[in-house]
Parts: C-alpha cells; sequence; structure tokens
C-alpha cells in the first residue's frame, strides 16, 4: 500500500488523503465541493472522472487509483457539494433531477472541476472525460456544451439529449458503453443517440455488451458484470492510449 509519504504534490485545500491522492476542496459560484485527485507522473494526460448519482465515493476514488496505475492524472468530479453523498434512493433522485432541470448549473460544474483539475496540475489541454450513469449523461452535457476535451466517455450512463440541445458544439471523440439488459436507459436511447450522432458528423464508437444491465461495473453490486465490466474497461484504456498524447 502506498503511503502518503508517496504523494507527488501538495495539496493545500484539504489534509485528508486517500492513498496517493488526495481529496481537494474547490469552489464552484461560492459552494465548496470535495473533488479528488491523483497523479504518480508529472506532465501525465488528464481524465476528468464524473460519478453517480450517490456522489463521490470509493467506488470512484477506486478507478482513478487504476488509471493512476496507468500512467493518468485523474480528477473525480463532486457535483453535488461536499459532504452531500445520498444513499437514500429519494435523495439521489433529488440531487441529481435539481441538475438535470438547471443544465447551466450542470455546466458550471463541470467546467469548475476542470478548473479545479487544472489547479492541482492536470493537463487540460490532454484531458478526456469520463462518467458513470448520471456522471456519463453529465459528461455528455459537457460534450454539447462545447468543452474543448479530446474525449467523452460513458459507462451505462444517460443517453438522452434534452429538448433545444444538439451536439453542433461537440469537439473531441465520443465513446459510449451501454448494456444491452439495461431497463433504465433503453436499446431506443442508445440508437436514438447514435444517429444523432451521425447526422450531425461527431466520431463516435458505440458498444453494447449482451446481458449486462444498467449499473454493470459496479463492483460487489447485484447488477455487476465481470465480463461486460473487463471488455468495457478495456476498450477505455485503448480509447485513452489512442485520444491521449
Amino acid at each position: 500500500m502506498k503511503t502518503i509519504m508517496t504523494l507527488l504534490f501538495a495539496v493545500v485545500l484539504s489534509n485528508s488523503v486517500y492513498a496517493a491522492g488526495a481529496k481537494v476542496d474547490y469552489q464552484v459560484d461560492n459552494q465548496t465541493y470535495e473533488g479528488y485527485y491523483i497523479s504518480n507522473n508529472k506532465g501525465a494526460p488528464l481524465v476528468l472522472l464524473i460519478h453517480d448519482w450517490d456522489g463521490l465515493t470509493d467506488y470512484e476514488v477506486k478507478r482513478a487509483e487504476m488509471l493512476s496505475d496507468l500512467g493518468y492524472a485523474v480528477f473525480a468530479a463532486d457535483l453535488f457539494g461536499k459532504g452531500i453523498r445520498p444513499t437514500e434512493v429519494v435523495d439521489k433522485r433529488q440531487h441529481t433531477g435539481a441538475l438535470y432541470k438547471d443544465r447551466a448549473k450542470l455546466r458550471a460544474l463541470l467546467q469548475g472541476a476542470l478548473d479545479a483539475a487544472k489547479e492541482q496540475g492536470g493537463d487540460v489541454t490532454n484531458a478526456v472525460s469520463m462518467g458513470y450513469c448520471f456522471g456519463g449523461a453529465a459528461v455528455l452535457e459537457q460534450a454539447r456544451s462545447g468543452a474543448n476535451l479530446k474525449g467523452f466517455v460513458t459507462f451505462h450512463g444517460g443517453l438522452s439529449t434534452p429538448q433545444g440541445q444538439d451536439y453542433s458544439q461537440a469537439k473531441g471523440k465520443i465513446l459510449i458503453m451501454h448494456g444491452s439488459a439495461d431497463s433504465n436507459i433503453t436499446l431506443q436511447d442508445f440508437a436514438d443517440l447514435a444517429s444523432e450522432l451521425e447526422q450531425q458528423g461527431v466520431a463516435h464508437e458505440m458498444t453494447t455488451y449482451s446481458g449486462a444491465p444498467h449499473a454493470f461495473t459496479v463492483f460487489g453490486s447485484k447488477s455487476y458484470r465481470e465480463d461486460a465490466d473487463a471488455k468495457s474497461w478495456r476498450r477505455f484504456v485503448e480509447f485513452l492510449s489512442a485520444t491521449l498524447n
């Protein structure tokens, strides 16, 4: 186990540390958020990681550490606020629903996380954004906003495009990984997005995994499917290698 002494950077705003990474307090519109940054290589390509509907938890930290072990710098964002990590479904729906209704705020939070990553030394000029479930929907919002990133990746994320939005400003490649057995986000949603991206000339790749339900990558859950998780993670790693310098 790596210790605090192996840290390659200092985080002034927080004293709480996970393994070789650290919690990072940052501000967006005068509210405090608590992200997580990890990097073992100065100047490493950056991955911006967006959490599921339960907020930034040990799951995202584990994924960040997996990416760090591969040589990437990772900033796991917080879109709910410091200390807000809902455990009840009603609360999860409330927090995600509020952001779905306020897309301007969602975009500001995504940009704020990117700014915080830059402050920690992350190379935002050589970066990919990725997310799980709610985080995947947020990543697609970021793509539609015209964020100047090299790629946008979703694992079992929301795929629908809000009324009045499109991908005309999207930059970078889009990679979608989806479970064919997902009853929350259907194959029709998947097909509709594919058609939309094709019509608007957005470079994309979309893959489905048979038998995989919603949240198929979440370790230890009833929805976890090891085969789909392994295959999607392998494709993600290949995508990062091909997309980032």
